[in-house]
């Protein structure tokens, strides 16, 4: 199987929703099962035998990098920040991505606002082979909305198996919507091709995959896994009578 070698994590987001709780915190070091979101992604990719991290960030970004230095990972971990302006999640990838090696033309991106549990391993390791069997810029992890914790989210996408004997996937609107983004992604140096700007500007991903969908371009992935993500206060709060 082909290998990623290197996983970016966004970290730089306000977590506006889940406020006060992130005034003084960044929502990455909020803590789940007594470990933080951040700490629980940076494991899982380690565990994927990936060698390299780069996480940016932005807002209360000294905590995270203190968190980082203190931590003492043993991989790889490189932060970049994103500037004097937060850059969305299209704009920060594309700033991580312009300090890869120009060897590295595939990577994959994390939230870590999910709960990444053991299981995921087997589902990303499946997720690559997919990838690089239908060589795209872009494939999404979905899951049905049916299998999210929090039932309050709705529906990103419509998976479309438009050609079976390919094992092609696409992603695309309709009126169902059932599938949800799971915050794991493949990306393609190749797909911000119209959007590499110097300086770097904001920029959403939801745009870049509008543009891929126009052209029967953006990949899905399902995943059997049950999917909790720490959304909002109220989920949180959830999440954590769970524990």
């Amino acid at each position: 199987m082909e290998k990623i070698n290197t996983a970016l994590i966004l970290c730089a987001g306000y977590g506006k929703r889940l406020k006060p709780l992130t005034l003084n915190t960044p929502k990455p070091l909020l803590e789940v099962n007594n470990l933080t979101l951040l700490e629980n992604t940076i494991n899982l990719v380690k565990n994927l035998g990936i060698k390299k991290i780069k996480l940016n960030t932005f807002y209360l970004k000294d905590k995270i990098q203190i968190f980082i230095k203190k931590k003492k990972f043993h991989i790889d971990i490189e932060i970049i920040e994103d500037g004097e302006k937060i850059l969305g999640t299209g704009g920060g990838i594309l700033n991580m991505i312009k300090t890869l090696p120009e060897s590295e033309s595939e990577f994959l991106v994390f939230n870590p606002d999910t709960i990444w549990e053991s299981s995921y391993i087997k589902t990303i390791n499946e997720m690559i082979k997919f990838y690089y069997s239908n060589l795209n810029r872009n494939t999404l992890m979905v899951v049905n909305k049916n299998l999210c914790f929090d039932k309050d989210l709705k529906g990103d996408f419509t998976l479309f198996n438009k050609d079976k004997d390919e094992n092609k996937s696409l992603l695309g609107k309709s009126h169902e919507n059932n599938f949800i983004f799971i915050g794991c992604q493949i990306i393609n140096v190749r797909l911000f091709e119209n959007f590499s700007t110097s300086p770097v500007k904001n920029f959403s991903m939801p745009e870049v995959w509008k543009n891929l969908m126009d052209l029967d371009g953006l990949y899905g992935f399902e995943s059997k896994n049950k999917f909790f993500h720490v959304s909002n206060l109220k989920v949180y709060n959830k999440l954590l009578k769970n524990q």
